[in-house]
């Protein structure tokens, strides 16, 4: 994986980061993901259907700036008022598109990962099931120690962050909609969600009610 993998849309990088492993340095430790499931996200610049659920379907802001920068960078943003998410940035610059990264299994830095995700919950003095970790996408970014303030912008090629291609490559991938976003965007027209079948980290599918999710 490099600058000109990422320089394909999001449609194509998509599934071919399941089973990658992402890994997040901090003065506190590391925690490792290898990746069950994506979802794909297009935008200003790209060919294709218009896609209502992306934050860059019209125009550059201040806020989804990110998305329009040198490929292989994250966008990560505060979704819903409640947790960050992160996006790998894929198309030439000044296109937008982005992969969410909706879950995975945290292979490396596991207690880390547990005490950044009881930092939330009520009852912090019981233990989170390894599959729960990062299920999800802003479990995702709570377990890896991802903000937008520390990481919006950042190379995914530089320190703090590390990536690696699947060391094999899945025995099956499905596709569908994408999760809780709203009306057409996460209609059957959009299978833009892409996952591992059985992996236990997979979040469980929801309709989508307002908002888009990346």
């Amino acid at each position: 994986m490099n600058r000109e993998f990422f320089s394909q849309d999001a449609l194509y990088v998509a599934p071919k980061l399941l089973g990658a492993r992402f890994s997040v340095d901090s003065v506190v430790g590391l925690v490792t993901l290898r990746i069950t499931e994506v979802e794909a996200y297009m935008g200003v610049g790209t060919t294709g259907p218009y896609d209502p659920g992306s934050h860059s379907k019209d125009r550059r802001t201040e806020r989804n700036a990110s998305m329009f920068a040198d490929p292989g960078h994250a966008y990560v943003y505060f979704s819903y008022g409640m947790h960050y998410a992160i996006n790998f940035v894929c198309s030439p610059s000044g296109s937008a598109s982005g992969v969410l990264i909706r879950a995975g299994e945290i292979i490396e830095g596991n207690e880390l990962a547990q005490q950044r995700r009881l930092t939330k919950r009520k009852d912090s003095g019981s233990k989170i099931p390894g599959h729960q970790l990062a299920r999800g996408p802003g479990n995702v970014a709570q377990a890896l120690g991802i903000t937008r303030a520390a990481h919006d912008g950042l190379d995914l090629f530089s320190s703090p962050f590390s990536l690696q291609a699947p060391p094999e490559s899945p025995a099956q991938i499905v596709s569908g909609p994408r999760v809780g976003v709203a009306g057409i965007a996460g209609g059957p027209q959009f299978p833009w969600r892409f996952w591992l079948p059985g992996d236990p980290t997979v979040s469980a599918f929801r309709r989508g009610s307002n908002a888009p999710a990346s």
